[in-house]
Order: structure tokens, then C-alpha cells, then sequence
């Protein structure tokens, strides 16, 4: 593990020179995130791919104007020899023995949704009440305007010659699964090993109280099929006596769930949230669960999110209502999502799953499975010099002590991060809060959290440029 000394309190004076010169800069980085949000970047098959070509380029024209960088190019890498999206990545080696950081983030986008479910238009950013409207406002160009602000400002603060490595990946295909992450981490290893990386792809507690997230919940998805019959028959003459293969999947399908809703599959890993303050009527609000609705599982509301295992079924292959008559049908396909807490792992969950399928298929009809995609949770290292430097960054920079929160959602590549660079330690930050509304209509993104964010990563990656390596 590459280790370098721990980072005491920042000063006052240099918490309020980097604000200063952040706060100079901080109209043109707001245009710049506006000129990166009107690019429709979608790394989807329906749209169109030459929006992320001018996405790619207009970064990396961002990247290269800082004059940082021994290297700005546009790569893609192939996944079963089909290319990747455009992603830009830029490099400039460490010096005496100082770290060297990786900052990533992604420069595409979710397609917008439904426009009439907009307030705003989805590509034409809109300032309202201290919010920034537009999609990818949040997630994830404003990850990549805070790294380029903190290097631009290390660079004014710590002259032209400073010390410490940095290394940038933005990602071009995060919001389309990241189908060529892993080669691309492959082929480009030697610009892109660091001693710490930063993926700006999170979150903070609340707009006042930033945080690191140190905990991912890790997936494991599985499309399986039940079929009971050859052939459809007539309802009314068989039905009763020989059951169809709907009638075996909802049973088989209820089978996942104890009675209060938590997990029913056996061998799973559960453990325990940081205790922070997260109400079941703050939970209500956000996920719009009015009462009298009941709430699932048990324990905190914050290991039932972050730290327990769940599933849903998110998709079945039957009949539909439009179609439908009565018919027995033969077979039926149906696709669990299943997430697995910090420390599990894919393979033995998979197993597990499938386990409890084949033990509990009625009337012994028959299972066969298809497409599964799994990606492992991942945990931080808590005693890291990195994850210290950075808690105090975010502390001088938003005046309150950083929270440790986890996500239930998934980010898998993180995992193949950390097997590409064993010795890396990584930091998960982010500028969303609750009301971000990453993925949805009307996504947005508060403005002094980008402001503060600004200021957080670039007194880390001042204070790292002071740090040297320990033997």
C-alpha cells in the first residue's frame, strides 16, 4: 500500500485564499457547465453517437487550456469487438516523491425522460431558486468542472512547477454500463495508476454536510425462466387440474420475501449503517411512500438501504392485459435484480439465489436460467491517509464534520478499480443531495455545494502536494 503522512487541520488563511480565488473563477466554471450540459452526450444505441464526440472534444479543449497536462487525449477502448465511447484522458507525472491523483468523473448523460415531466427544458440550463436545472447538471459534469477548477487553482496557488501527479479519466459510457471499463483500464494502465483516485460520481449527506461514500451495495441480476406445459391449453377446460407456468412463477416469485418484506434468501451477507439521522418520514417524503403505505424489512432505515441485501423483480414476461385470453400459458420469463451489501460476493450470492429458486419451484415444474450480470459492493478503507486528507478537506470547506454514507445502488466498475490498482485508495465524493434528482426530470444541483466542492478537492490537492512519500 502506498502510504504518505497524515494531513493536520488546513489553516483559516489558506481555506479563505483558496475560496477567494474560487470565488473569482466561479462564473466562468458555471458557463462551463452550462456549454457541457447543452451537449445531449447519451451513450445510447437510440441516439445519436456524434453528440459524444463534441462532448469528448469540448472537455478535453477544457483540459488542455489549463496547461497542466503533459498529455490530453480522446481514447476508447472495444468490448467483443465493438468500440467504446469517447473517453478524454490526461496525465502529468508526480515529482520528489509526491502522490499522484486519478480524477474521474463521466461526461455522458441520462437521456432526459419524458419532457413534459419538466419544469425546464432538460438540455437548457435554468438557475432557480439557488438550483441549477438540466440534465447531467448534477450527474456528472459537475464532477468534471470541480476537478478542472482544483487543478486550475492548485496550479495559481501552487505555481506552474508544482509536484503532485494528477491523472484524469472522464468516462464516456457510465450511464450505458461502463461495457468497455475494464479494457480501457487495461490498455491505458500507465497514464492512469495513481497512489489515490477520486471518483466524483456520488454525494453529499445534505446540501450543508458533505460526506464520502464508503459503502456500495454490489448487484447481481439473473433472468430465469419457468415453464410447466408444452403447449398452451384452453383455461376453462384444463385450468384446475393442471397449472400453468404463471401460476408457478408468482408462487415461486413470492418465496423471495419474508412476511415484513426483508430478504428471504438464505446465506446472504447484512451488516450495519453508520448511525446518521434518516427518519421514516424524511424516507416517506423522498421516495413519495405516503402513509398509509407500510414500509419492508427491518432494522434501521439506513441498513435497510445501504447494508442489507434486496430484490426486486423488475421485469416478467407473460401476457399482457391487451392480449390476453384464456389460455394457460406454458412458460414464463422473469428478472430479478438483487442487491448484496459490503462484503458479499457476487459469485456466492448468484449461488445462493439460485439456490433458493431451485428449492422452491413448484409443483416441480421446470428452471432454467438465462442472462445474468453481477458486480461486487465495495467498502473503503477507513484508516487510509487519503480518506483523512479528504474528510478534512470537505470539513474546512463546508464547516461541517463529513458523514460516511452509503448508497444501495451499485457502481461495479469501482470494483474492477480496484483490481487494476491494488495499492490505490479510493475516494468516492460527489455534489448531489437529495434533491438532485439524478436520472429524473428536473434533475439539478445546488449551487454553493458546487461551490464548496470546488474548494474541498482543490485544498486536497493542495495539502497532498506538500506530502511526501514514506518508505
Amino acid at each position: 500500500m502506498n502510504n504518505f503522512p497524515s494531513v493536520d487541520a488546513i489553516q483559516s488563511d489558506l481555506v479563505t485564499q483558496v475560496r477567494d480565488v474560487v470565488g473569482d473563477d466561479f462564473a466562468r466554471r458555471v458557463g462551463d457547465l452550462g456549454r457541457l450540459v447543452k451537449i445531449q452526450g447519451i451513450a445510447w444505441e437510440a441516439f445519436d453517437a456524434a453528440n459524444l464526440e463534441t462532448s469528448a472534444e469540448a472537455v478535453a479543449q477544457l483540459l488542455r487550456e489549463t496547461g497542466v497536462f503533459e498529455l490530453v487525449e480522446i481514447r476508447r477502448a472495444e468490448a467483443d469487438g465493438k468500440p467504446g465511447s469517447p473517453a478524454v484522458v490526461a496525465r502529468r507525472a508526480a515529482k520528489n516523491g509526491k502522490p499522484t491523483f486519478l480524477l474521474y468523473a463521466h461526461h455522458d448523460v441520462q437521456p432526459p425522460g419524458n419532457l413534459d415531466d419538466w419544469e425546464t427544458p432538460p438540455f437548457e440550463p435554468t438557475l432557480k431558486n439557488g438550483r441549477i436545472y438540466a440534465r447531467g447538471a448534477a450527474d456528472d459534469k459537475a464532477g468534471i468542472v470541480v476537478h478542472l477548477t482544483a487543478i486550475e487553482t492548485l496550479r495559481k496557488l501552487a505555481g506552474d512547477d508544482f509536484d503532485l501527479g494528477i491523472s484524469v479519466f472522464i468516462e464516456g459510457e457510465e450511464e450505458a454500463g461502463s461495457r468497455t471499463f475494464r479494457p480501457f483500464l487495461d490498455q491505458n494502465r500507465d497514464i492512469l495508476a495513481a497512489d489515490a483516485i477520486v471518483v466524483a460520481d456520488s454525494g453529499n449527506w445534505t446540501a450543508d454536510i458533505p460526506a464520502l461514500t464508503t459503502t456500495l451495495r454490489g448487484v447481481v441480476s439473473q433472468v430465469f425462466e419457468v415453464s410447466t406445459i408444452d403447449h398452451a391449453l384452453h383455461s376453462g377446460m384444463y385450468g384446475g387440474a393442471v397449472p400453468d407456468a404463471m401460476m408457478a412463477m408468482t408462487r415461486l416469485l413470492t418465496t423471495l420475501h419474508n412476511e415484513d418484506g426483508s430478504v428471504a434468501v438464505d446465506g446472504l451477507v447484512s451488516g450495519k449503517a453508520m448511525e446518521l439521522p434518516y427518519s421514516e418520514a424524511e424516507l416517506r417524503r423522498d421516495a413519495g411512500a405516503d402513509e398509509p403505505l407500510e414500509l419492508i424489512g427491518n432494522g434501521s432505515i439506513l441498513d435497510r438501504l445501504w447494508t442489507q441485501p434486496a430484490i426486486t423483480v423488475i421485469g416478467i414476461d407473460g401476457q399482457s392485459v391487451a392480449l390476453s385470453s384464456n389460455t394457460l400459458l406454458p412458460r414464463v420469463k422473469a428478472k430479478i435484480s438483487m442487491r448484496i451489501a459490503p462484503g458479499d460476493d457476487p459469485d456466492r450470492a448468484l449461488a445462493a439465489l439460485r439456490a433458493h429458486l431451485e428449492k422452491h419451484v413448484p409443483f416441480k415444474a421446470k428452471l432454467v436460467y438465462h442472462e445474468i450480470e453481477t458486480g461486487k459492493p465495495f467498502k473503503a478503507d477507513a484508516a487510509g491517509w487519503a480518506q483523512a486528507l479528504a474528510e478534512t478537506a470537505l470539513e474546512a470547506a463546508f464547516g461541517n464534520k463529513t458523514a460516511h454514507i452509503g448508497i444501495g445502488g451499485s457502481i461495479p466498475f469501482i470494483a474492477d478499480l480496484t483490481e487494476v490498482f491494488p495499492d490505490a485508495q479510493i475516494l468516492v465524493t460527489g455534489v448531489e443531495d437529495a434533491d438532485s434528482r439524478a436520472h429524473s426530470p428536473n434533475e439539478s444541483l445546488e449551487v454553493e455545494s458546487f461551490r464548496k466542492a470546488m474548494v474541498a478537492e482543490t485544498l486536497m490537492l493542495l495539502k497532498a502536494n506538500d506530502l511526501t512519500r514514506q518508505e
